[in-house]
């Protein structure tokens, strides 16, 4: 990551006022943006946090960008999990180095790459997506960012409810709209003490999916939450919160499977108690 920037390089501009602008690097290629042209020829060969000048004088800083810089500028079809939500999905759903991970679907990628990272070389990531027109948007998006389709990386179309016996995950992520339609294939499919996790906008799928996860009588203490994001402001003795916040994205539920009487019908029917402190 250390080298100099590479035709094919995907590359982001910071200008002046702190907007960002994603494009492939191509000896051709030239950046139009309001204040003037630069030619992508500038930026080859030059180490990345370089300055440059436009031909109106404006000032344009080229990093390599961030996951999280490349989702949010990156062009998709189906709505993606952000990067907020991202971090903290990871976290409860214990997804680490080795492991193997079943999504769905795979949506616009976004999450998929970021599951990619969390397995490393040794662990694999299974995706599965229903629509076709979001596969190829992914896939495209996906092949961008990585210079290719990782090699621990399977991507698939179809139904996820398919995959799960086949697969044998160690971790379920799944961004559908009816998650608990999955629970049934989870109870046989997925690791014993694997973790099931949810990403889903609205409290009635939530309700729906905590419901069918206790009824099933194999998952413990499902838990749900959410994360608002607020930036600070700090300019010299000003330290203030930003004017805007990013607020409800969706909601995040996390339950662990294990074995066959490990939850009494006690424990299975009452309330989801709160989650971690």
């Amino acid at each position: 990551m250390s080298t100099p920037f590479r035709p094919g390089d995907v590359c982001l501009l910071v200008d002046g006022k702190g907007r960002h602008y994603l494009l492939d690097l191509d000896p051709a290629g030239v950046f139009h943006y309001h204040v003037g042209v630069l030619a992508h020829r500038e930026i080859i060969g030059a180490a990345e946090g370089t300055v440059f000048r436009s031909s109106g004088d404006g000032r344009l800083l080229a990093l390599r960008p961030r996951l999280a810089d490349y989702i949010l500028a990156m062009k998709r079809g189906a709505q993606v999990v952000y990067p907020k939500d991202i971090g903290p999905l990871l976290h409860w759903g214990d997804i680490g180095d080795g492991m193997t991970v079943l999504e769905a679907g795979t949506g616009s990628g976004a999450l998929t790459m970021a599951l990619v990272r969390a397995v490393g070389p040794a662990g694999r990531v299974v995706s599965v997506e229903e629509r076709p027109d979001h596969a190829a948007g992914a896939r495209a998006a996906i092949a961008r960012f990585f210079g290719g389709i990782p090699a621990n990386l399977d991507l698939r179309l179809g139904r996820v409810e398919d995959s799960v016996a086949e697969v044998g995950p160690d971790r379920l992520v799944l961004d559908l709209p009816e998650p608990w339609g999955v629970v049934g294939p989870a109870v046989a499919g997925l690791a014993e003490g694997g973790i099931l996790t949810s990403y889903v906008p609205t409290v009635p799928q939530v309700q729906h999916l905590h419901d069918k996860l206790r009824r099933s009588h194999r998952f413990m203490e499902p838990f749900t939450f959410e994360v608002l994001f607020r930036e600070w402001v700090a300019e010299g003795r000003s330290v203030r919160p930003a004017s805007q916040m990013v607020g409800h994205t969706g909601f995040i539920t996390v339950a662990r499977k294990v074995a066959p009487g490990g939850i009494s019908d006690a424990a299975a029917a009452a309330p989801t108690k709160e989650g971690p402190r």
